[in-house]
């Protein structure tokens, strides 16, 4: 099992981005000591109420702090970017890792994302598949040539590659039951969502591992990520996380966030509903606890936790790496 934190790259509009760019790297300096293995940031655009740093530039920034950590974009929204420029950005994090580079691709979910980069929200899937086959072209061959429905590559000599080959992990992040089942019949890992509830995950990766008997994939790493809050005692996890984890589930609800999952799923319900099989908050023990449980009932090799939000001080997210250090890792390690 490894475990990771989920850097926060987004603020409080007002807030001075480059003081929360230095947070994030004393942070990540905190994660790579306490002995997690993987440092991770998320992209979005136009992301009102927040504003939000760039993705792949906040990483390349962070990767400096990250030692012998790897670091995954978690995720690229990969229908928005040209595929060429993709190819070569990720060669690059690639090599400012060290070869430590994990790249997680989504379709994204937000219309006026979709709007802002003139692209189609039908043509979503059909450019994601489209990218990701230029991409692995781009990073495994010695000469392309590529012509497709969105995407086109003259004939060309290839020599920008990344570090590991054939090419960097990827992952597919996935809420609904189609595109997890698409996921699997390309072959990769599913990233799981922090949104479902751990009853909705298991039976999805039910699903998920039957998909990819019947494409004749092996399985691959399960990637998860959670909401967690670590304290001294379950009632102070619950009172520190609310404020700022009600608050981004609210931002959620209203970029349709809930719609994306199966079934009637809602965000705008009271914080304790909301919490239940659905975050990780409570003690040290508890965090113990629920980690094996993922690793014992779902099979999950890389557990993500995002322990800050919109808000949240630093200083808290600080006081929960120093517990995960000193509590949670070691025991998680050596099975105690």
């Amino acid at each position: 099992m490894k475990l990771g934190l989920l850097i926060n790259s987004q603020y409080v509009a007002g807030e001075s981005m480059p003081d929360k760019i230095e947070e994030s790297v004393e942070q990540v300096r905190a994660a790579r000591d306490a002995g997690f293995d993987l440092i991770c940031a998320a992209q979005h655009y136009l992301a009102a109420p927040f504003q939000m740093s760039a993705t792949l530039p906040l990483l390349g920034r962070l990767a400096a702090e990250a030692g012998d950590m790897e670091v995954a974009a978690t995720v690229v929204l990969v229908p928005l970017h040209n595929p060429v420029e993709m190819a070569e950005s990720i060669s690059t994090m690639d090599a400012i890792c060290g070869g430590r580079f994990i790249l997680g691709v989504g379709l994204g979910y937000r219309e006026e994302e979709y709007a802002a980069f003139g692209v189609e929200p039908g043509q979503r899937v059909g450019r994601m598949r489209e990218a990701l086959e230029v991409m692995n072209l781009l990073w495994t061959e010695d000469e392309v040539e590529f012509h497709g429905r969105y995407y086109h590559v003259p004939k060309v000599k290839v020599a920008t590659r990344p570090v590991q080959r054939p090419h960097p992990p990827i992952w597919v992040a996935a809420n609904g039951n189609v595109p997890i089942r698409r996921a699997a019949r390309w072959g990769y890992p599913w990233l799981i969502n922090p949104h479902a509830t751990v009853s909705m995950v298991a039976g999805q990766l039910e699903m998920y591992r039957e998909a990819l008997s019947e494409a004749g994939q092996p399985v691959p790493s399960i990637p998860m990520m959670r909401e967690a809050y670590v304290a001294k005692d379950r009632e102070t996890a619950y009172i520190e996380s609310q404020p700022y984890l009600e608050g981004k589930y609210a931002a959620y609800a209203s970029w349709g966030q809930d719609k994306a999952l199966p079934g009637e799923e809602s965000f705008s319900i009271p914080y304790q509903d909301l919490a239940r099989d659905r975050f990780l908050l409570g003690t040290a023990d508890d965090m113990i606890s629920e980690v094996k449980r993922y690793e014992a009932e779902l099979g999950v090799d890389y557990m993500i936790f995002r322990m800050q939000w919109p808000g949240m001080p630093h200083q808290q997210l600080l006081r929960q790496i120093e517990i995960m250090g000193q509590d949670v890792i070691p025991r998680v390690k050596t099975g105690g």
